[in-house]
């Protein structure tokens, strides 16, 4: 449940960004641009922004604008347009027409998994909402890489934990950041339940709950005597007796023997 509501929520959150201005956007080489002057039709370009980080504009020609916002090029452009005695009070727009220069891969057990442009300064959440969500086999620990100073740093977040303590809103993504979404753990259950099988193991899962899961008991299934097979820390497979309360772990495997009676 907690699961559904956190996907329901980062969708949510996707669509409330998505209608973010992008002035703080960091223009990059790729990136298409439309650039209008106010009173002015005849300067209006669409242009690319070259691997130098330049702008071709008319009157002005080559203006360097790469690593700067979106607001910061407009400025610029204005300035320059009045410096040169082209236009009185120029008022500039910028409108990022393709976002190519600032990425982030996002991969594994979401919707929409793939590559996708930072539109503006993004968190976590932001960019997880845009690839359509957590799937249904996503994990709730999110894995982030990121490159600082030639280094690759890993970080692992516990999302529905943050959003609980009304946490991590405030972690950012950059450019080439790979987010990785693994599958979530796993149990089996088999033996006299109605659905046997594998199913996602939730935080805090009980036996009982395990059971739940399973469809229950069949006719002939009893609480009674249930096994736990589990790997111990050296990788060898034990048989533990469990109770209802018993808290299953990753790649359990919970056996329901049949009733004697």
């Amino acid at each position: 449940m907690q699961h559904k509501v956190i996907r329901s929520f980062l969708i949510a959150f996707g669509l409330l960004a998505s209608c973010l201005a992008h002035a703080e956007y960091l223009l990059g080489p790729g990136d298409m641009v439309r650039v209008t002057v106010y009173g002015s039709p005849d300067l209006t370009t669409e242009t690319r922004i070259t691997q130098q980080g330049n702008l071709t504009f008319p009157l002005l020609g080559a203006v360097p604008v790469g690593g700067s916002s979106v607001a910061q090029s407009e400025t610029k452009i204005a300035s320059l347009l009045e410096k040169g005695g082209f236009v009185k009070q120029a008022q500039v727009n910028i409108i990022v027409t393709q976002f190519n220069s600032q990425q982030v891969s996002v991969l594994g057990d979401l919707n929409k998994p793939g590559r996708y442009p930072l539109e503006h300064a993004s968190t976590l959440f932001e960019v997880i909402a845009a690839a359509g969500g957590i799937n249904a086999n996503g994990s709730d620990i999110v894995t982030v890489l990121s490159r600082q100073d030639g280094k690759t740093e890993k970080h692992d977040y516990d999302l529905p934990n943050m959003l609980l303590k009304g946490e991590g809103t405030e972690i950012m993504v950059q450019a080439d950041d790979i987010i990785y979404v693994p599958h979530a753990p796993m149990f089996y259950i088999y033996g006299e339940v109605q659905r046997p099988g594998q199913f996602r193991l939730e935080r805090d899962m009980t036996v009982a709950q395990a059971l739940a899961a399973g469809g229950g008991l069949t006719m002939r299934g009893t609480e009674s005597g249930l096994n736990i097979k589990r790997r111990n820390a050296a990788g060898v497979l034990e048989t533990i007796a469990a109770k209802a309360d018993d808290l299953l772990k990753k790649d359990d495997v919970l056996l329901v023997h049949e009733s004697l009676f």
